[in-house]
């Protein structure tokens, strides 16, 4: 592999030895403090009133340049303060940002959700559609919900379910697609009210959401495409059986070492006891 790609052996086994620095781990910390205090101002603060805040609230002293640096890493965009000009003859087509940008192991509960959608036949030319929302700090899928209509109303409904279950501190970061039901205005509202920074995956680009959409993958290899459906109460019956049941409370998770998502769960709520 080294000599194909033409990179030296040392430099490789240097990469898989390498320990984060001081700096990256501060790095890390001041990212986390910069993205509560830019979602609690509803992105309307520039460098240097965050450099004020992060001295203020967090006792954490680094200049503007590093600020700027974090922030640009991070991708999030710089305050306008000025409305943008309309072009005339070509306009650039641009994209909502993805913020997750495929990192999907965060060190707590309630940092980051992802969700989706997909379909289940229930007959002939038939279909029922379920929304999922996963917590990727356990693999755990905390809300889900089925219709027959994909639409906004059914991505708000089971937005609304996992908050009414989990208790959110802090920043939380939802990603999804760009889906028309997720940037519906009811949508927007329940995100806004909750303090929610949103994320999106790069249109046609499943990789941005790989944890979901191999989680359906699942749900449908191992119980969906085994049975044939007459209507939506046997698909909930069965999904019940396989999310709550089976893939949450039963089935060991690779990314959480061997562990269900109630026992990695568990565990961290048992250790900060």
């Amino acid at each position: 592999m080294c000599r194909v790609l033409r990179v030296n052996r040392s430099t490789y086994y240097k990469f898989l030895k390498h320990k984060p620095s001081k700096r990256e781990l501060d790095n890390q910390i001041y990212k986390k403090q910069i993205l509560e205090i830019y979602t609690k101002a509803n992105k309307r603060l520039g460098v240097k009133s965050i450099k004020v805040i992060l001295q203020r609230d967090y006792d954490t002293k680094i200049s503007e340049g590093r600020i700027y640096h974090l922030m640009k890493n991070m991708a999030l965009p710089k305050m306008a303060t000025v409305k943008t000009k309309t072009a005339l003859k070509k306009t650039q087509k641009t994209y909502p940002q993805n913020l997750l940008n495929q990192k999907f192991n965060p060190d707590k509960p309630n940092q980051v959700w992802s969700t989706d959608f997909t379909y289940i036949s229930i007959g002939y030319k038939k279909y029922v559609y379920l929304c999922a929302i996963i917590d990727l700090y356990s693999r755990k899928y905390i809300a889900w919900k089925l219709s027959h209509r994909m639409d906004a109303k059914l991505a708000c409904d089971t937005l609304e379910l996992a908050l009414n279950k989990r208790k959110i501190e802090g920043t939380l970061l939802f990603h999804s697609d760009q889906g028309s039901q997720f940037k519906a205005r009811e949508f927007r509202k329940i995100i806004d009210d909750n303090n929610i920074m949103h994320s999106f995956s790069k249109p046609g680009y499943p990789y941005d959401n790989a944890v979901t959409e191999a989680f359906f993958k699942y749900l449908k290899h191992r119980q969906i495409n085994r049975k044939h459906y007459q209507n939506i109460k046997q698909v909930q019956l069965d999904c019940f059986e396989y999310i709550e049941n089976f893939y949450n409370n039963y089935i060991p998770h690779t990314a959480n070492l061997g562990l269900t998502p109630n026992q990695k769960e568990e565990n961290y709520f048992n250790a900060i006891k």
